[in-house]
């Protein structure tokens, strides 16, 4: 493989020439630490390409992320996997297709539908609750019979759980139907070197996105948006253009590349990665329920919230906690050592039963279009004062970053209830309504 911006880059700050352009720190800091990466930061010179009318050293890098994951096509993102997201609806609006998503969704998908306004048929999952579930494949199916328009479906796969969709089978369904498969892979951008390729391209589906910072090496922000076409790289180029900073980071981008450059040269270490955590597994599998079928998820079916403050006394921080389970991300950047420190420490642990994840309730009824409500007027007030209520702007951080209530539904009692399980304390709601 060749590193044809980290090239550029070490080259354009070994010439240590004046910077009359940005960014305004000129290549330098005062902190030592962060010297070296200040010299690489730059802007769209003379040489450097410029992402989203690519057409050089960027382009060249985005085609070898494509080769390297077997994939039709790829663009970068130096705006995560939210800006990956934001063009791939853009390119269903422009096609004017009706929208039929899995609602064990990131809030990055709600928000591109405030700002793209779209309306959103919500498909539900059959069991593991809202903020992580498994869905049938024949829900979608039903769905797409029933929408007479042009359609796409979207689903995310792996989930926060680490639950894998049949990503295969919504392909082939999408196919029979004439629908598009959008795929948001944010945490899933090792799958196209398991074992077994578990890519969603691979598996028939027509775009998605890759945040490479969560599993691989990429700096935070970085990300690939990967799609079947690859005449549609333009569209895709000019719809994050639309969304993305016109100053994207260099620094995220040579992340980017040597990120692919890693998977190039090392990527049989993910293998291997499988194989450790496979072994790790088994060994918890005695004392824990482990749930999730993505290997770099391990998904304790505990009292999260308790064990990941037992885990912290050791100086491990998890990726999410609640009291139905606790989420560590793993990597192919751990070592043998890592991995034998983390299973010492959770065999030494103890953990309390998870809480029963409650049942769905009945959907609630879309009373306003998610854009209408998420940009109303509204107010802030307790749970126990919303029922009836219609849900405005939505308040969920991040993680797990999947919205509960939608934009434009009108509370029931029992989804506050469900709200108030998961520690939500209070609604953004429109006023008057």
């Amino acid at each position: 493989m060749e590193y044809f911006l980290k090239n550029f880059l070490q080259g354009y700050a070994e010439k240590k020439g004046l910077r009359m352009h940005m960014p305004g720190h000129k290549g330098r800091c005062d902190n030592p630490e962060l010297n070296a990466a200040y010299q690489w930061d730059i802007t769209e010179i003379a040489g450097a390409d410029s992402l989203f009318e690519a057409e050089g050293i960027l382009r060249q890098g985005e085609k070898q992320t494509a080769e390297i994951y077997q994939t039709p096509a790829c663009c970068w993102s130096a705006g995560g996997s939210t800006l990956c997201i934001q063009a791939m609806l853009t390119q269903m609006k422009a096609e004017n297709r009706v929208v039929i998503a899995a609602r064990t969704v990131h809030r990055a998908f709600l928000n591109s539908c405030v700002l793209l306004d779209l309306h959103v048929k919500w498909i539900f999952p059959r069991t593991g609750g809202v903020i992580a579930g498994k869905y049938d494949p024949a829900d979608f199916e039903k769905a797409l019979q029933e929408t007479k328009d042009p359609a796409c479906v979207y689903v995310t796969s792996p989930d926060y759980a680490g639950n894998l969709q049949d990503i295969r089978a919504l392909a082939e369904i999408c196919r029979k139907y004439g629908a598009r498969l959008l795929v948001d892979n944010a945490h899933g951008a090792h799958l196209a070197f398991l074992r077994e390729n578990l890519h969603p391209i691979a598996l028939g589906a027509d775009y998605c996105c890759d945040s490479a910072h969560k599993t691989l090496s990429a700096l935070t922000g970085g990300a690939f948006l990967h799609m079947r076409d690859p005449e549609r790289v333009q569209d895709m180029k000019r719809h994050m253009q639309l969304f993305g900073s016109t100053s994207p980071n260099y620094l995220i981008l040579e992340s980017l590349e040597a990120c692919t450059g890693w998977l190039w040269e090392h990527g049989e270490e993910i293998r291997k990665c499988e194989e450790n955590i496979e072994k790790l597994r088994k060994r918890l599998e005695g004392k824990y329920q482990l749930q999730g079928k993505d290997p770099m998820h391990l998904t304790i079916a505990a009292n999260g919230i308790l064990l990941a403050d037992a885990l912290r006394k050791f100086s491990i921080e998890c990726e999410y906690a609640d009291k139905t389970c606790l989420v560590l991300l793993l990597s192919p950047m751990m070592t043998e050592q890592e991995f034998a420190e983390l299973e010492m420490i959770l065999l030494a642990c103890e953990a309390k039963p998870a809480e029963e994840i409650p049942a769905l309730p009945p959907p609630m009824k879309q009373e306003y279009g998610i854009r209408e409500a998420a940009l109303s007027d509204y107010e802030v007030i307790a749970l126990a004062q919303a029922e009836g209520r219609i849900c405005a702007p939505v308040q969920v951080s991040c993680p797990p970053a999947v919205p509960i209530a939608v934009s434009g539904e009108r509370f029931t009692k029992e989804w506050l209830q469900l709200m108030a399980f998961y520690d939500l304390r209070q609604a953004a709601v429109m006023k008057n309504r």
